[in-house]
């Protein structure tokens, strides 16, 4: 009878860790914009944008008119991991797979999988600000239980 009462606590304590696992750690963020990598798709983004036909509000986060924005290499640059950033037509097929389609986006690729953190309607909501992206990243960073 001992060493079953001695075993269930056993069990209990190992049923208990798993039922909280470890935070998922993030190796890199990922941003894909609602634009293709090809000179026909920088362009129709880039006459599009102008003429008011085509939007990508992590393209207004990074970039200027022709290249990337100074607040936003700063801003990147305090992060503790990279923020790379693709296109629709070059993004890694894992982030492709997890994000099925929705673009723009932000998604942590972490040690457990690949995590959606922001879509278009939170990038949106950052008003084309690099600051306030990172302050929108904080937020779901904790929402997801994740560590940097």
């Amino acid at each position: 009878p001992a060493a079953r009462s001695g075993s269930a606590i056993h069990e209990f304590a190992s049923i208990e860790a798993m039922s909280t696992p470890s935070p998922r750690r993030i190796v890199r963020f990922v941003g894909v914009y609602d634009a293709d990598s090809t000179l026909r798709g920088e362009l129709a983004y880039w006459i599009g944008a102008r003429l008011g036909r085509t939007h990508c509000a992590l393209c207004d986060i990074t970039h200027g008119l022709v290249r990337e924005r100074t607040d936003w290499r700063s801003c990147r640059d305090t992060l503790a991991v990279p923020f790379d950033t693709y296109h629709r037509n070059d993004q890694p097929q894992a982030v492709r797979d997890a994000v099925d389609g929705i673009v723009p986006v932000v998604v942590a690729e972490t040690d457990g999988g690949i995590v959606m953190l922001l879509g278009p309607a939170d990038l949106d909501d950052c008003g084309g600000e690099p600051e306030r992206l990172l302050t929108s990243l904080s937020a779901a960073i904790e929402t997801h239980g994740l560590t940097v």
